[in-house]
């Protein structure tokens, strides 16, 4: 069964996501549905491991016996309410108040942006944390301001819970059905990945443009004052 398995992974493109298959096959066998709960906590907390390759490894594995497809299901949320745990955690300990001090320190940075965002999502904190687990990138980011505006544990907990349920049976049930070519959910997962990463650099340019036009702006207004 082992050869099967990292036959089926060694079919996804590009040598270290063989490798992270392979790894996840092996830490699966090895400690059964334990472990795909682990490495989804791992992925969690390092956002570069993507879940896309991990959750359909769970579901193949399962599909081959190794464990039933309940517990793939059950280990994997339960890994991910874990992982996003500890960033909540670093959330709760950075606080509102620390981010402030070090916005004031970073270029076209303003405290204001702080008191802002934590605004934000103080109103509309329940719907992200939700949603956002069915974002790339933003799956495991978004458990950390979730902290910072001292959102309540528990029902950060269940929220957590409830997104990570729907975006793992996705991935899992894809890897289950699929068998062997679990890799072809690849492609459809890059696709919005790069989406994402499209509207975030479009973000950060448009961010950077507006307040280095402000700045300068302002550097003209101040020197008819001072003249």
């Amino acid at each position: 069964m082992t050869n099967t398995l990292l036959a089926a992974s060694a079919s996804s493109d590009g040598s270290w996501l063989t490798a992270l298959a392979d790894w996840t096959v092996s830490l699966m066998e090895v400690i059964g549905p334990i472990g795909a709960g682990v490495a989804i906590a791992l992925e969690n907390l390092f956002p570069p491991l993507p879940s896309e390759v991990v959750l359909p490894m769970a579901g193949l594995t399962a599909s081959r016996g190794s464990f039933t497809l309940a517990e793939a299901l059950i280990w994997t949320t339960v890994g991910s309410v874990i992982g996003a745990y500890v960033l909540y955690g670093l959330g709760r300990w950075l606080g509102a108040d620390r981010l402030r001090r070090v916005a004031g320190w970073i270029p076209l940075m303003k405290v204001d942006d702080i008191d802002k965002t934590v605004a934000w999502f103080r109103r509309h904190g329940a719907a992200a944390v939700f949603f956002g687990r069915m974002i790339p990138l933003f799956r495991s980011l978004i458990s950390i301001p979730a902290g910072v505006s001292a959102m309540r544990w528990w029902t950060f907990g269940l929220l957590t819970a409830a997104g990570s349920a729907v975006w793992n049976t996705i991935f899992v049930m894809a890897g289950f059905l699929l068998g062997e070519n679990w890799h072809v959910v690849e492609a459809y997962a890059d696709m919005l990945q790069y989406f994402v990463i499209a509207v975030v650099v479009i973000a950060v340019v448009w961010f950077l443009v507006v307040r280095i036009r402000a700045a300068v702006r302002s550097r003209r207004d101040e020197q008819p004052d001072s003249a």
